[in-house]
């Protein structure tokens, strides 16, 4: 049996095989993760053009720096997610801050609670996309289709208990993300470091 804190066997062969330069591997983690990586761009800059750029960013700094990733610390999706968060916030900062400069409207207070926004809003969107499917097919069911857990441990053929039980673990999952010291959803504080 594996040891519990082993990183996953593709993680690992995935950052060897970066550290090598396959070409080939860059290709397989950008299929794996570029919906991630954009998503989770988007959702903190508000903009297509913008994730775009941090979306290349991120898979040139992974192909860059392979070694920066450590099995040992966490999946590799986490990571990718972490440096995707940082990376996005730190544009949405010097975007805001410039046009702060050039006599935009607002205060370095409104730029810090537009950050907070963001990065919350990320946070949850990775949470949702990473907890297991039994829960989130539950929170979907509640929140999209106004189910209570009655109509959803219908609709999911499981018990009463079952519905309740996964729809409080969804939603204390989903709670962390207003929490930007909680590492839970893999993501770093907003500004934090990813290592």
């Amino acid at each position: 049996m594996a040891a519990k804190n082993a990183p996953p066997r593709w993680d690992r062969k995935m950052q060897q095989r970066l550290a090598r330069g396959e070409a080939a591997a860059l290709g397989e983690l950008y299929d794996r993760f570029a919906s991630l990586v954009h998503g989770l761009a988007h959702r903190v800059l508000g903009d297509e053009r913008a994730a775009d750029r941090i979306t290349r960013e991120v898979f040139a700094h992974v192909w860059e720096h392979p070694d920066a990733y450590d099995p040992k610390q966490g999946p590799l999706r986490s990571w990718v997610a972490g440096l995707t968060h940082r990376l996005a916030v730190q544009r949405l900062r010097a975007t805001e801050t410039a046009a702060l400069a050039r006599g935009g409207r607002g205060t370095t207070e409104d730029l810090e609670r537009r950050v907070r926004r963001a990065s919350v809003a990320a946070r949850a969107d990775y949470i949702v996309t990473s907890m297991p499917t039994p829960l989130r097919a539950a929170l979907e069911r509640a929140y999209f289709q106004r189910r209570d857990y009655r109509q959803t441990a219908v609709d999911l053929g499981i018990t009463e208990d079952e519905a309740r039980r996964r729809l409080r673990l969804g939603l204390q999952l989903l709670s962390t993300a207003n929490d930007p010291g909680t590492s839970t959803s893999g993501l770093p504080p907003e500004g934090g470091r990813t290592r």
